[in-house]
């Protein structure tokens, strides 16, 4: 009788561990993805914020193989230098005070769009920016009546083919005179 006794807790030393097992290695899973999360930077290319995903024993593997096997960008980053008033005579000149800059230490080539914060219309759609250079001068696309207007800049941090890798959001003061 003692070798069926020895063969029973044997079986439930072997099951009790199992889940102990499982439990370790969702652990470890998140623990990596959390690591891969911060270590590569991983940037978004929609405007849509992702959401985090639930890990379980039933999906554990298949999350793990997408975090795995999921491409990647480098991170960029924007050193910002810019007016955060453009102030223009009228509508339809260029700006007395825009300046936006590109800083050679900036890890991407840029460009950006302004918009009106109220009605999110575009005013303004710039060329590229690479890296090290400036834009200054700026005439609206958008013929604006005299006023003070708020506005949102948006940056769009690109890859060598003009790819979105990251963005950046600013506020902006658009100042028109007559």
């Amino acid at each position: 009788m003692s070798n069926g006794n020895a063969d029973i807790n044997e079986n439930k030393g072997k099951k009790g561990g199992k889940p102990l097992l499982i439990v370790c290695a969702l652990i470890i899973i998140v623990l990596l993805a959390v690591i891969i999360e911060v270590l590569l930077g991983k940037q978004k290319t929609d405007d849509k914020p992702k959401r985090n995903v639930v890990v379980n024993e039933d999906n554990a593997e298949d999350v793990a193989e997408d975090l795995f096997n999921h491409e990647t960008v480098k991170p960029g980053t924007y050193e910002v230098r810019m007016n955060s008033t453009w102030n223009f005579k009228d509508g339809t000149s260029a700006s007395e005070n825009a300046y936006v800059e590109n800083v050679p230490a900036n890890t991407n080539d840029v460009y950006f769009d302004v918009e009106l914060s109220d009605t999110e219309e575009t005013i303004y759609e710039s060329p590229v920016i690479p890296r090290g250079s400036h834009l200054e001068a700026i005439t609206l696309d958008k013929e604006l009546e005299a006023g003070t207007y708020d506005c949102v800049l948006t940056y769009h941090l690109i890859d060598e083919d003009q790819n979105t890798v990251s963005t950046l959001r600013m506020g902006l003061t658009v100042m028109v005179e007559n």
